[in-house]
């Protein structure tokens, strides 16, 4: 039976739930118009009711007990907006037991438990929606689950973290070191107090997790995907980039080929004059390479409280049409459980290398023999001198494309050399 109005309650009402909450009660004719029926706040879960908050609520419907709201039998749609493992997914998994339909921004959950969650959903005849889990105010699960359809997903790169895209973005145009830009990332809002999920990849790593989910039709956890930070990267490694006519990104890339799944997270080489390594600032980018559509590009704000209250919002719109309208939920369609995930190990690419070596006779060659061994083959070298007095200079190498596993066992090895006095940086080109 259709519905002459739509129930929303929220679990969390910080940055992001405030947004929601603003935007349904400021906006409520624009989107009675867009449903057909009225929207309406129906209940907020709070940790402290008596806390000051910029938004205004209608009186009565702020609560610290969940099952205030997740048995209120006027709430449709819960909007989960607390972030966090706990306790967001037990209230998401109970919210769609007793019939409610589910938004959510929570990367995390999504992340581990999402096939799960959709499955559940499936069988109570509910919809869960979550674009703005993964990039934003920039749609791409809609377009994954809707627009491409018919199309097998080949290949995703992207810029998935606005943080470390402005930090990088920071460390390349001005020159800056990596903690006075995760400084001011910090002052401007861009970054949390505690910066490890962002710098360290795992926020990028959730997000990759899925858009592969969902792109290939294949469960991909967020232990699957492999991902390392930004942290080693210095300036000189921009330097050295920009003369080799390269940008560096931190690229989320996931490849199917075969039923083998590859998901991974890291700083990447990319060509300076390709699209992604245009996007600058706190933008996100997603492209992705199918067989049908061909390559396609999502660009946009990936970071902010309004472009993830857009997104938000748009789910929310979304469900509420189809309970005004008694139209079913789409399917979101099975996937395969068997996937196998290849290894870091296994991975085939082009390598930048940075080495502090002795500055004497023999040490590139030294050095060559060692990636030799391991076949691997340099296709350019840099070495500038850099201390006179102590007799070191940078070795900046480019390699042509070898194994993962061997460029590891290589590196080890030239850490035990002699006369090389550290290897600064690896980093991995990405060419596609």
């Amino acid at each position: 039976m259709s519905k002459d109005t739509v129930g929303i309650a929220l679990l969390g009402m910080g940055v992001v739930g405030g947004g929601v909450a603003d935007i349904i009660q400021r906006k409520r004719s624009h989107l009675r118009d867009m449903v057909g029926c009225p929207v309406e706040l129906k209940g907020i879960l709070v940790r402290d009711v008596n806390k000051p908050r910029a938004t205004q609520t209608p009186h009565g419907i702020v609560t610290t007990v969940a099952d205030d709201i997740l048995s209120n039998p006027e709430v449709d749609v819960v909007v989960e907006v607390m972030g966090g493992q706990d306790p967001a997914f037990d209230y998401i998994l109970k919210s769609i037991s007793l019939g409610k339909h589910i938004v959510t921004a929570n990367k995390e959950v999504m992340a581990r438990h999402g096939p799960d969650i959709l499955t559940l959903s499936r069988k109570k005849g509910v919809q869960t929606l979550f674009e703005a889990a993964v990039a934003g105010g920039t749609p791409i699960i809609a377009p994954l689950l809707r627009d491409l359809v018919a199309n097998e997903v080949l290949t995703i790169h992207g810029i998935i973290n606005g943080t470390t895209n402005y930090i990088l973005t920071s460390m390349s145009q001005n020159g800056a070191d990596f903690g006075d830009t995760l400084a001011e990332a910090q002052r401007l809002g861009y970054a949390e107090s505690d910066p490890t999920n962002d710098v360290e990849g795992i926020d990028a790593a959730y997000k990759l997790a899925i858009l592969a989910t969902l792109g290939f039709r294949a469960r991909v956890r967020d232990t699957d995907v492999f991902h390392e930070g930004i942290t080693r990267l210095r300036t000189r490694d921009f330097q050295y980039a920009r003369e080799l006519g390269y940008a560096i990104k931190l690229l989320g890339i996931a490849t199917s080929d075969n039923g083998s799944v590859q998901a991974r997270v890291h700083p990447a080489f990319i060509r300076e004059d390709s699209m992604i390594a245009k996007v600058d600032g706190a933008l996100n980018a997603v492209e992705i390479q199918t067989d049908l559509a061909g390559k396609l590009m999502f660009h946009g704000a990936g970071a902010g409280s309004m472009p993830t209250t857009s997104a938000v919002i748009a789910d929310i719109v979304d469900i509420a049409r189809n309970l005004a309208g008694n139209v079913a939920p789409p399917p979101i369609g099975k996937l395969s459980e068997r996937t196998h995930v290849q290894p870091i190990s296994e991975l085939r690419t082009r390598y930048y290398i940075r080495l502090m070596a002795t500055d004497r006779p023999g040490v590139l060659a030294q050095v060559g023999g060692v990636l030799g061994n391991r076949n691997i083959s340099i296709a350019s070298a840099i070495q500038k001198e850099t201390d006179e007095v102590a007799q070191r200079a940078e070795i900046v190498l480019m390699t042509h494309r070898a194994n993962e596993s061997d460029v590891q066992q290589a590196i080890r090895e030239l850490e035990a050399l002699e006369t090389v006095a550290e290897v600064g940086n690896m980093v991995r080109v990405e060419e596609w």
